[in-house]
């Protein structure tokens, strides 16, 4: 089932930051005022000013000098990191000199600050929107729907579908192992989404979805992180239980591994969400089989999956679904990429490129392209916008859209995915 009650209550865009920094600047008052004399005025300033020197200095190197992450911070999370050192190291100061009730005061104004900082940064990275997203989940076997479906239908399907009595009220989230057959990969366990209207005994074919995680990641990010589920299933309940099935595959093997959605010595990723995952599809889902009603997307490494599989194979992917997605499959430096992947050939790498691949096989007469990319994002922003050229200039349909005051983060997929559906609803006249 998708997440309710109380593992459904929100952390980010609700109360819970604003009750958390009431908190922490009442008890930063409490032990900066300790005494009323110059140099511990002094001592306050200089505990201040150098944690946020400190916070300044820490996630320029972490974030620009060493890229560890390979994204830009935001200045609210520099803000929020440098904010809640300046605020324990006054703290730290109340444990010279003072009484138990004091020390007391400021290791638990410590606790305090730490869990604000981090829950301003979450709000600002959306990593954790809900409890449940934060504790994690583990799912249960998906539980296959019947093998008998509906009559074909005629038509848009908003306009044939009529919901049985009984049927859920939403949809359901579970595991599956899709095996390798063919392609030789060996994945964790997919996440599935079943709308309600799949759940019932003659269920209707049905578009496809499949989306991909980034990396490092899981199937679960795109359910916990996303709210992939939550937001799909949000707008099953307002057109008759109607939504794609969802299938979030394992493109990774691992967490800390990143075979990039090619064929290369990393593992047949590119065969097995080519061939293995529809194949699985088809076999175990009630879906509909034109390639215009199947479609393809992912964030970060996962976007850059989804543009290249729908530029390389348009017999499968009708939909792309590109969310901030890089300009070239990645794994560490350019060199570390042609080295691992492309056997050293840096023409094969070049041709592998998005931009080289919706050269190689347009015109595209049918596909619809979807780009959507944090507003704030200054370093996926730029080859956003070149792929999104290269694929109308390939014939493709293209939409692109900014997420308002986002970066590379969380709340750029929530956005996306809220989005996007009204665009793949009416494509697949799921729309009433």
């Amino acid at each position: 089932m998708i997440q309710t009650g109380v593992l459904a209550t929100p952390l980010v865009d609700s109360p819970v930051l604003g009750v958390l920094g009431a908190g922490s600047v009442v008890v930063l008052v409490i032990l900066a005022l300790r005494r009323p004399n110059r140099a511990w005025l002094k001592t306050v300033v200089s505990r201040i000013a150098g944690g946020l020197g400190a916070g300044y200095l820490l996630t320029w190197l972490i974030g620009d000098v060493v890229n560890v992450w390979d994204i830009q911070l935001t200045w609210a999370t520099r803000f929020w990191f440098s904010a809640t050192l300046a605020a324990i190291a006054v703290a730290i100061a109340n444990f010279h000199g003072t009484n138990r009730w004091r020390k007391l005061v400021a290791s638990a104004g410590i606790a305090l600050f730490a869990l604000t900082g981090a829950a301003g940064i979450n709000s600002d990275v959306g990593e954790f929107p809900t409890i449940g997203a934060l504790i994690g989940r583990e799912y249960s076997k998906l539980e296959l729907p019947s093998p008998v479906g509906g009559p074909e239908a005629k038509g848009p399907l908003s306009r044939s579908w009529q919901p049985p009595a009984g049927m859920p009220a939403g949809g359901n989230v579970g595991s599956a192992i899709i095996r390798g057959r063919v392609s030789g990969f060996h994945p964790r366990a997919a996440l599935v989404y079943l709308p309600s209207a799949a759940l019932v005994a003659r269920p209707p074919r049905l578009p496809v979805l499949v989306m991909l995680s980034g990396q490092p990641g899981g199937p679960s990010n795109m359910f916990s992180s996303a709210q992939l589920g939550t937001i799909v299933d949000d707008y099953a309940t307002h057109h008759r239980g109607l939504a794609p099935i969802v299938v979030v595959p394992d493109q990774l093997g691992a967490s800390d591994q990143n075979p990039m959605c090619l064929d290369s010595p990393l593992g047949n990723a590119e065969t097995y969400l080519t061939v293995d995952v529809p194949a699985w599809i088809r076999s175990n889902l009630n879906v509909a089989p034109d390639r215009t009603e199947w479609a393809i997307g992912g964030f970060s490494e996962g976007g850059t999956c989804a543009i290249q599989l729908g530029a390389s194979h348009p017999e499968l992917f009708g939909s792309i679904l590109d969310i901030s997605g890089e300009t070239a499959p990645k794994r560490g430096s350019v060199a570390d990429t042609i080295r691992d992947a492309f056997h050293g050939s840096t023409s094969a790498y070049e041709a592998a490129k998005p931009s080289s691949l919706l050269a190689a096989h347009a015109p595209y007469p049918d596909t619809l392209a979807i780009f959507e990319v944090g507003a704030n994002d200054g370093r996926y922003r730029p080859g956003m916008e070149q792929v999104a050229a290269d694929a109308h200039a390939g014939g493709m349909s293209v939409l692109y859209f900014d997420a308002p005051a986002t970066s590379h983060d969380w709340r750029t997929a929530q956005y996306a995915i809220r989005r996007a559906l009204p665009e793949l609803y009416s494509r697949w006249g799921l729309n009433q």
